[in-house]
């Protein structure tokens, strides 16, 4: 999905949080945002996917403008900085879970997550369950102990 945000402003009590922000992030590539704590980054991601407003600029997802669509119309995955995962599932389940609710069939929801776990470096991880240490970052282990 490409995405595109142009002159993208948000405010807080009058102080911008997101001020004039443009970019373009091309289908297939992989972007990293990074800034400071307080920065806009979790703004700027909330302004995609519909979760909060923008006061100016626009927002393209594949050449469409969803600028002023819901969240649900715009079809785009989030995952929150909290990492809600379902610990009773495995790494592979958490995967596929919202491409099972969309009822993806499960040759291509197997085919998404192999290479999602590739793209993230946890090949073979697949079948660990997930829990979350309380630094809140994700720990993947064995369900076996040996």
């Amino acid at each position: 999905m490409s995405i595109v945000l142009e002159h993208l402003t948000k405010r807080y009590g009058g102080h911008p949080v997101v001020n004039d922000v443009s970019l373009e992030i091309a289908d297939g590539e992989f972007f990293v945002l990074l800034g400071s704590s307080g920065s806009g980054k979790t703004t700027v991601l909330n302004m995609i996917a519909g979760l909060t407003g923008i006061e100016d600029g626009r927002i393209l997802l594949h050449g469409r403008d969803v600028t002023g669509l819901p969240t649900q119309e715009r079809r785009v995955g989030f995952v929150f900085q909290n990492y809600a995962l379902f610990q009773h599932m495995t790494v592979a389940d958490n995967i596929e879970f919202g491409l099972r609710v969309r009822k993806m069939p499960a040759a291509e929801r197997k085919q998404w997550r192999n290479e999602l776990l590739e793209l993230v470096g946890l090949v073979g991880l697949g079948q660990r369950y997930v829990i979350c240490t309380n630094t809140g970052l994700p720990l993947f282990i064995d369900a076996r102990r040996e």
